[in-house]
């Protein structure tokens, strides 16, 4: 896997980074993101029909996480879980995840479909289409780790590079210094590109895994 030398970043190649963060990328997500709710609208309410007929508790799960500048946002999910599940605690960090997931909720992860209520955050302004995923409020490695890289200055993403590169399997240095590419890389082509490999990867359910343990070699 290739990466960046930070060293090396000119500064016009910095300047056309923030312009296209600060002015397009937000009308962008803002276009796409209204399109993808009317054309799935359907699916939207057809599956928060299925949690309340299949589970108790919400249709929606809200979980604090680290937006822009590291101010805390809660994210919303489609609930795949019990509401007697613990808190705050990724699923790949339960001992049994498997005994706290709902009927539909091992589909919904499987095939993505619980982040799409990820939607509303982006018109909300919370989050971007493509962008560092939001860390939970106590991944404090991650955190500090993106700090090096200036990758907390961003809105976080609905998907992102790291994703596309390894997602659960990453080691956090290794995640935060991909997010750190990403800023580097930032533009309307390489946010679509992103967002192709993010198909092909939810497809292949690449890097994703289930109560096994987060890899942290720092």
């Amino acid at each position: 896997m290739r990466y960046i030398n930070y060293n090396d970043i000119n500064e016009e190649r910095l300047g056309n980074v923030d312009m296209y963060n600060k002015y397009f990328k937000r009308i962008c997500d803002v276009i796409i993101t209204f399109i993808s709710i009317i054309i799935l609208s359907w699916m939207i309410i057809l599956l928060m029909l299925l949690i309340k007929i299949t589970s108790k508790g919400p249709v929606f799960f809200r979980q604090r996480r680290i937006g822009r500048n590291k101010c805390e946002f809660y994210i919303l999910k489609f609930r795949t879980m019990r509401i007697d599940t613990p808190s705050d605690v990724p699923t790949h960090l339960l001992k049994n995840p498997e005994q706290y997931i709902t009927p539909i909720g091992k589909l919904l992860r499987k095939t993505s479909l619980d982040e799409l209520p990820q939607l509303f955050n982006i018109i909300k302004g919370d989050m971007s289409m493509v962008g560092p995923r939001p860390a939970l409020w106590n991944q404090y490695n991650l955190i500090k780790q993106r700090d090096k890289y200036g990758a907390n200055a961003v809105r976080p993403g609905l998907t992102g590079w790291a994703q596309v590169n390894g997602r659960d399997e990453l080691p956090i240095r290794l995640k935060a210094r991909l997010d750190g590419e990403y800023i580097t890389r930032m533009s309307f082509l390489f946010d679509v590109k992103c967002i192709i490999k993010t198909v092909g990867c939810v497809i292949r359910r690449d890097g994703l895994k289930e109560g096994t343990p987060e890899v942290d070699n720092l």
